[in-house]
């Protein structure tokens, strides 16, 4: 392979940076898509307690307002029970002290009916508010399942695609030299995705720091594969008409 002209050798190197950060990219995606719908799902759950929470408050406000309509009939059956006894006082000092009852227990009617009227005004508010919280979970519950369905459709088209890329791949491996390929290799891991970077008008788009002009001068030339000599990458001339193509993309990603 040694003998493959330097710029097809370079395009096979381009070509296989390009099909690796694709799969790298591809598996990236099919990490994050269960995330969103996971998310989504969570979503639902701190909705669900929040419902139940509003739900419980429904019931105690109930219960209690049961508890004070109960009183009232208590009080109700002891007014009835003390308007008799007045009728039936002998003295005028029993007939104050019943009267005085009556007044009593009515006064603390009133008062439980009032807190009645509170609590039926709260049960209409919190019954209404459930009401909306009830079609919120519905609308969520729904956006949930489509974000569900989308991704799996998202991730049978991940799989289509890394599949052709898993394909692809070993044929490029196969293209490229055992020595150059171990380069890219290392140079893939510990470069952030790129092993291979153009250099546009004396800068490696890579690093962004200029070549040494004696450096640009030789990959000018185009004898060799040339490394940039401050980040090591594998480098080609990206102003090369031949090459203006497969580079589009690359230029620009950071060390």
């Amino acid at each position: 392979m040694r003998g493959m002209p330097l710029k097809k050798r370079l395009k096979l190197l381009l070509e296989l940076q390009t099909c690796d950060n694709q799969i790298t990219g591809i598996l990236r995606k099919k990490a994050e898509a269960p995330l969103r719908v996971k998310g989504l799902r969570g979503d639902l759950e701190e909705i669900d307690r929040q419902n139940k929470e509003a739900q419980d408050k429904l019931e105690a406000i109930k219960k209690e307002r049961r508890g004070f309509e109960s009183e009232v009939q208590e009080l109700v059956g002891r007014i009835e029970k003390s308007s008799i006894k007045l009728s039936n006082v002998k003295s005028n000092k029993e007939y104050a002290a019943a009267l005085k009852e009556i007044e009593d227990l009515k006064a603390m009617q009133f008062s439980l009916e009032d807190k009645i009227l509170k609590y039926m005004e709260d049960t209409e508010n919190l019954e209404k508010d459930l009401q909306s919280r009830k079609k919120k979970r519905q609308e969520a519950a729904a956006e949930a399942e489509k974000m569900t369905i989308a991704v799996q459709e998202e991730m049978k088209e991940l799989d289509r695609q890394l599949e052709a890329l898993r394909q692809q791949r070993p044929h490029l491996l196969e293209s490229v030299e055992k020595s150059l390929l171990k380069t890219y290799s290392l140079l893939m891991e510990r470069k952030g995705g790129q092993a291979v970077a153009a250099v546009v008008r004396g800068v490696c788009q890579a690093c962004h720091i200029g070549l040494p002009p004696q450096d640009f001068n030789n990959l000018l030339k185009g004898d060799a594969i040339l490394t940039c000599p401050h980040c090591n990458r594998l480098i080609y001339w990206g102003e090369d008409q031949e090459f203006q193509a497969e580079t589009k993309g690359d230029n620009g990603m950071l060390e």
